[in-house]
């Protein structure tokens, strides 16, 4: 099974430079004027899911709370400490968590349309 999540955006651009440049994903794939939407699928070729962003016309509205993230685990800590660092050096601000779970495992940022992203250091060997 591939599993794919897929989010409406009001700035592709913003979305498809921070998930390849700060977080290091690739771009698989890409469309322009799909029934007037466009997308862009991201992730790597090697893993079994990717996420994909669109935009319209339509605004997108989104609605979130403070539990709700989107978790990546890095499986090795040069990876972990690469993605650390470009956090730090684009000046990303990094947040506290509602669950201390992941302030212990982790930090987390929060993407171009304001979702909470954790980079764990769980899985980093």
């Amino acid at each position: 099974m591939i599993f794919r999540i897929a989010r409406h955006t009001n700035d592709l651009k913003s979305l498809t430079d921070f998930y390849t440049g700060i977080l290091n994903f690739e771009v698989l794939g890409s469309f322009v004027d799909h029934n007037r939407y466009d997308g862009v699928f991201i992730g790597r070729k090697e893993l079994n899911w990717h996420l994909e962003f669109t935009t319209s016309n339509k605004v997108a509205a989104h609605t979130f709370d403070a539990d709700d993230l989107l978790v990546f685990y890095p499986t090795n800590s040069a990876d972990y400490h690469e993605i650390v660092q470009r956090i730090k050096k684009n000046n990303i601000q990094i947040h506290r968590t509602e669950n201390p779970y992941w302030n212990r495992n982790g930090i987390m940022i929060k993407d171009p349309d304001g979702y909470n992203i954790v980079i764990s250091k769980l899985k980093a060997t």
